[in-house]
């Protein structure tokens, strides 16, 4: 039974990586997207 949840644990983290790393890049393009609609730089 432990071998179960220490294989789901070791399943789980990179789909929880992933899904930060999404959230994140899809800030960061939105912004990105405004500021040069803007005329701005990103920096």
């Amino acid at each position: 039974m432990p071998t179960i949840f220490l294989t789901l644990y070791l399943l789980v983290w990179p789909v929880i990586v992933f899904a930060v790393l999404a959230v994140i890049s899809r800030a960061f393009l939105g912004e990105m997207l405004e500021a040069r609609k803007e005329g701005r730089t990103m920096i």
